[in-house]
């Protein structure tokens, strides 16, 4: 059997007294996936082990059947991967935000979501100026790139994700690290990345135009090359794809075996290509026998603390994204398990992410679905497949 997982990154929630007690999930309009849920056997997932921080990678490691706690290597090193990056098995790699400070305050974690191309030019003045034979900078997406120390990798600094820390004075929250030399290295680094980015042409321009300015590195989920096996040597799936916006989902995606597919004006973000995805997904499942559809918006939404605005993309992923798959899987003679479910939460009360359980339900042809008829955080705790832990839910889908 074929198997489609959508994956609404973050969708999960908390009920809010704005939305009358109700999480985004319960208040969106969402008549596919209801209909999908009428069909699905639901439950409770939870997707991130106690050990280990409630990051999408970790979360997303668990839910494509990977034990994090023994496969888990840091972030960094997924998000380089899918950058084409070579990094050798000494190397340490961390994921680096560029964000926006102020009077000694995190404002901003994605410094407004910053483009492309204006990040890429910062990354270029940060290697010219702080680059050398041990520190290497890498362009990402937007505010998401990568940091390289080289020989490092027996350094395991703590570091605390700047999406955690709004608000907060970010001296509070600085890497630490055994080796006080180390610690001092990362820290003087960050600090004299402000001199370099402060008043670059590009942080001026974004200043005169009223946006949020890129002036400091944030690196953080330090991490060395992972041994993974393959999926297919996992649970015998013959070939698979991940169709996603985001760099450490298509890093995972190399790590197991699997194709990554890109999908024209794919953003991560409210205004991502929900329909590309929905058509990118319904080609691959043609061909292959696993397609993982990752979706971010939620948990941006999640981020910025907004709810109507992740309200909207949970009904933007049931419109354009759950009716199309759903029709599809029922109009072909292919038997297609269809999954769907967040990775994490990402309330937006709190603007970060929980290791609490996700709601999850899987549809296979032929087999009736329990008594849950809508989908969201509370009603499928009445689910036939009740609480469940990480990889079962890849054993369930594979069954």
């Amino acid at each position: 059997m074929k198997k489609i997982v959508i994956l609404a990154d973050g969708s999960a929630d908390e009920p809010m007294q704005m939305l009358k007690g109700q999480t985004p999930l319960m208040a969106a309009s969402t008549p596919n996936i209801d209909r999908l849920c009428e069909m699905s056997v639901t439950g409770m997932l939870k997707t991130v082990p106690d050990s280990l921080p409630p990051g999408s990678e970790v979360a997303n490691m668990m839910i494509m059947g990977y034990d994090a706690e023994k496969y888990y290597r840091g972030r960094g090193v997924l998000e380089a991967s899918a950058l084409g990056i070579k990094t050798a098995e000494n190397d340490l790699v961390m994921r680096c935000n560029i964000v926006t400070v102020n009077d000694d305050i995190i404002e901003n974690h994605s410094a407004g979501h910053i483009s492309t191309e204006e990040a890429g030019v910062l990354i270029k003045a940060l290697n010219e100026e702080l680059g050398s034979d041990v520190v290497e900078f890498h362009t990402g997406v937007s505010y998401r790139h990568v940091l390289i120390i080289k020989g490092a990798a027996k350094q395991k600094p703590e570091c605390t994700p700047p999406h955690d820390i709004p608000g907060k004075k970010y001296g509070d929250f600085m890497p630490k690290a055994e080796d006080s030399d180390f610690q001092f290295f990362l820290n003087k680094l960050m600090l004299k990345s402000q001199e370099v980015l402060d008043n670059h042409p590009v942080n001026e321009k974004r200043r005169k135009d009223g946006k949020p300015v890129a002036n400091m590195i944030w690196p953080w989920s330090p991490g060395s090359k992972p041994l993974m096996p393959s999926l297919s040597s996992m649970y015998g799936i013959g070939s698979g794809s991940v169709i996603s916006a985001v760099d450490l989902i298509h890093g995972l995606a190399g790590f197991a075996g699997l194709k990554s597919v890109f999908v024209e004006g794919a953003t991560g973000l409210y205004d991502t290509n929900y329909r590309g995805k929905a058509e990118a997904a319904i080609k691959a499942v043609q061909d292959d026998d696993y397609v993982f559809l990752h979706i971010e918006a939620p948990d941006e939404a999640g981020h910025e603390g907004n709810a109507e605005l992740k309200i909207k993309t949970i009904e933007d992923i049931d419109r354009f994204v759950v009716g199309p798959v759903l029709n599809y899987v029922l109009s072909v003679k292919d038997d297609i398990a269809l999954a769907l479910l967040p990775d994490h939460p990402t309330p937006c009360e709190k603007r970060t992410h929980t290791r609490n359980p996700v709601p999850f339900m899987i549809y296979k042809p032929g087999i009736k679905g329990d008594r849950v008829k809508e989908f969201n955080e509370i009603s499928v705790a009445e689910g036939d497949y009740g609480n469940i832990y990480g990889t079962e839910f890849m054993k369930i889908l594979n069954l």
